[in-house]
């Protein structure tokens, strides 16, 4: 083989192999495209996954809303409700809060009644007496169901928050400020004074 024809096959081989690197070359810049639109590819995928997930939560969102919107407009009928119910014990409180009391009262006119029809007709004294002191009973036992008590300070110290004096005598034997005559008894509620015991007050 004569030197040209020796230069002419190296040129060639030359020729061949930078065909070759620049086949690969290519290759790789594909390759490489193809991993860069990959690797774009794969945060759109997690943003719509993160949509996807935000989407869950708000539906979970608007159910808990709208649970709770629920138990509060529940919650205000039942304060509506026993705001009504409370008014309406309130004013039945105030009608009859007497009830019980004229309960026992009734008896006791029942009673009266028929002592005054029995006077009409009676003989004996003493029998009328006995239904009288019948139906005094009949009252203080009703008194006491209602914690009434009766003020009857014969004899004590005159307490001007319980009792009013009606005059002073001087008695003889009676200490100074001292009731000698209880004209009419006081009467306390619960422990409160209604009615102050109307008495005559020693000098």
């Amino acid at each position: 083989m004569t030197g040209q024809e020796n230069k002419t096959a190296q040129d060639e081989t030359h020729d061949v192999v930078e065909q070759e690197a620049e086949a690969v070359e290519e290759l790789l810049n594909d390759v490489s495209e193809a991993l860069e639109i990959e690797g774009e590819l794969e945060p759109a995928e997690e943003v719509l996954s993160d949509i996807e997930s935000l989407q869950n939560q708000l539906d979970k969102e608007k159910e808990l809303s709208q649970t709770n919107k629920d138990l509060a407009l529940r919650a205000q009928a039942e304060m509506d409700n026993l705001r009504k119910r409370t008014a309406r014990d309130v004013e039945n409180a105030h009608k009859y809060a007497l009830e019980k009391f004229v309960n026992e009262l009734l008896p006791i006119m029942d009673s009266l009644e028929l002592g005054m029809s029995a006077a009409e007709s009676a003989e004996n004294i003493d029998d009328l007496r006995e239904g009288m002191d019948l139906t005094v009973k009949m009252f203080n036992t009703a008194m006491d169901k209602f914690n009434v008590k009766a003020v009857d300070p014969q004899g004590e110290k005159f307490n001007p928050e319980q009792h009013e004096a009606v005059s002073m005598q001087e008695i003889e034997g009676a200490e100074s400020g001292t009731v000698v005559t209880v004209m009419q008894k006081g009467y306390e509620l619960n422990g409160r004074l209604v009615r102050p015991a109307m008495v005559v007050v020693a000098k």
